[in-house]
C-alpha cells in the first residue's frame, strides 16, 4: 500500500506531530508514505529523519489554488493508492479536489470541533471516502452538517509514551517558580476558544486559598498581548508568567502540579494526553472532547465552560490535596496506555485505509506493499 499525506501545518505540534507518529508508524507495517508539506516545514525535517519520502509543494493556504495542479501531477508521478489530507489550510478543500479530480480514493482527518456551515460542509468531505474524527464529539459536529454517519470514524489522537521526568529543582530554575509551591499549567494556544480569561477570573479566590501558587502559560497566538495587559491589570503579575512556546514540554510536563484547561471548545485536546501520560492530574471544561480525554475522578475533575466558580473550587481542592492529584495522575497514565496509544492510533487509520480500498477493489487493502 502506497499513501500520500497533505499536513499543511508547518510547526511539529500538535497535528503536525500526530501525522509524524502516523507516518513512523505506517513505514513499521510496511506501507509506503509520501509526505506533502509545505517548503521549510518542522514536520518535514521530521518526516525525514525517520526516511520519509517529502514533496515540499505546499499548501501554501485555503488560497493556494496552484497546488492542486502540483499535487496532481505529483499523484500521477507517485500512483498511490490513497491520498490522506490530514490538516486545513488548503489541505482539505485543495487536496480533496486533486484526490478525486486524480480519481484516487481519499480520506480526510478533522481535528477541530467548530462547526462548519452544513452546505459547504457536505461538498468538502463528498470530495472524501471517509472523514477521520480524533473525537467522538467532533464525529457528531461532521454528522450534523449532513455526511452519513458511516462516513464519519473515530480514530482518537495518540502521545508517545512520556518523556517527562520529575525534577522540581531543575524546574524551578528553569521557570522560575519556588520548588515548594503549587503550579498551574495552562497549554494551549492563545485564542479566545482555549478559556484562558475563565482562569484568570478564577485566579483571586485560588490565590486566596492557594498561598504561592504560580501560573504559567505555555504557548503564543493573537490573544496574548490582550491577557498581557489584563493579567497586569488585575495584579497578577507575580503570579502569572508567560512561559511562550516550549519545543522540549514534554520533558518539564511532569513537574505540574495541575493542568488547568478552560476551553469553550476543544476537538480533544493533545496536551490533556499528555499531561495524563506525564502523571498530571487535570481541571478541564466539559467541551467537545474533552470528556474523552479527561475522565470525571479518573484522570482529572471537569467543570461546566465559563463557570468560573466552579473552576475555582476545583483547582483548590486539587491543589489542597496532594494524595488525591496522586491518585489522578496514576488513572492518567493508565487511560493513555489504554486508549491513546501511539500504535492504537496507527491500527485505526489503517483500518480506515483498508476499509476504503476494499470498496474500491484495490488490491493494497490487504497488504503492506500494494
Amino acid at each position: 500500500m502506497k499513501v500520500v499525506h497533505v499536513e499543511a501545518g508547518r510547526h511539529l505540534f500538535g497535528g503536525a506531530r500526530q501525522v509524524l507518529y502516523l507516518l513512523e508508524g505506517l513505514q513499521a507495517r510496511r506501507v509506503d508514505s509520501v509526505l506533502v508539506c509545505p517548503r521549510g516545514s518542522a514536520v518535514a525535517a521530521g518526516a525525514r529523519e525517520v526516511g520519509i519520502e517529502v514533496a515540499e509543494i505546499g499548501p501554501n493556504g485555503d488560497l493556494d489554488l496552484r497546488f492542486v495542479g502540483r499535487l496532481r501531477e505529483l499523484l500521477a508521478n507517485v500512483r498511490p493508492d490513497l491520498v490522506h489530507a490530514h490538516s486545513r489550510r488548503g489541505a482539505d478543500w485543495l487536496g480533496g479536489i486533486a484526490a478525486w479530480s486524480s480519481g484516487i480514493p481519499a480520506v480526510v482527518s478533522r481535528r477541530v470541533d467548530n462547526p462548519e456551515r452544513a452546505w459547504l460542509a457536505r461538498r468538502k468531505y463528498a470530495l472524501y471516502d471517509r472523514v477521520v474524527t480524533i473525537s467522538e464529539g467532533i464525529a457528531e459536529v461532521v454528522r450534523a452538517t449532513g455526511v452519513a454517519h458511516d462516513r464519519v470514524v473515530c480514530v482518537p489522537s495518540a502521545v508517545a509514551p512520556a518523556e517527562a521526568q520529575r525534577d522540581r529543582a531543575a524546574f524551578a530554575a528553569e521557570f522560575g517558580v519556588p520548588e515548594d509551591v503549587c503550579v498551574l499549567g495552562v497549554v494551549a494556544q492563545m485564542i479566545e476558544r482555549k478559556g484562558h480569561r475563565d482562569l484568570l477570573a478564577a485566579l483571586p479566590a485560588i490565590r486566596a486559598a492557594v498561598p504561592g501558587v504560580r501560573v504559567l502559560f505555555f504557548g503564543r497566538g493573537p490573544l496574548e498581548s490582550a491577557l498581557r495587559r489584563e493579567v497586569a491589570a488585575a495584579g497578577l503579575g507575580d503570579i502569572v508568567q508567560f512561559a511562550g512556546f516550549r519545543s522540549d514540554l514534554s520533558g518539564w510536563l511532569a513537574n505540574l502540579d495541575l493542568l488547568v484547561h478552560p476551553a469553550h471548545m476543544e476537538g480533544l485536546g493533545v496536551a490533556l494526553l499528555e499531561a495524563s501520560a506525564a502523571g498530571v492530574a487535570i481541571v478541564a471544561a466539559r467541551a467537545g472532547g474533552i470528556p474523552e480525554a479527561v475522565a470525571d475522578g479518573a484522570n482529572g475533575r471537569l467543570v461546566e465552560p465559563g463557570d468560573t466558580d466552579a473552576l475555582a473550587r476545583r483547582v483548590i481542592e486539587l491543589a489542597q490535596d496532594p494524595d488525591e492529584r496522586a491518585r489522578l495522575g496514576a488513572g492518567g497514565r493508565r487511560r493513555v496506555a489504554e486508549r491513546f496509544s501511539v500504535d492504537a492510533m496507527v491500527d485505526g487509520n489503517l483500518a480506515v485505509y483498508r476499509a476504503v480500498l476494499a470498496e474500491r477493489g484495490v488490491s493494497g487493502a490487504t497488504d503492506g506493499h500494494g
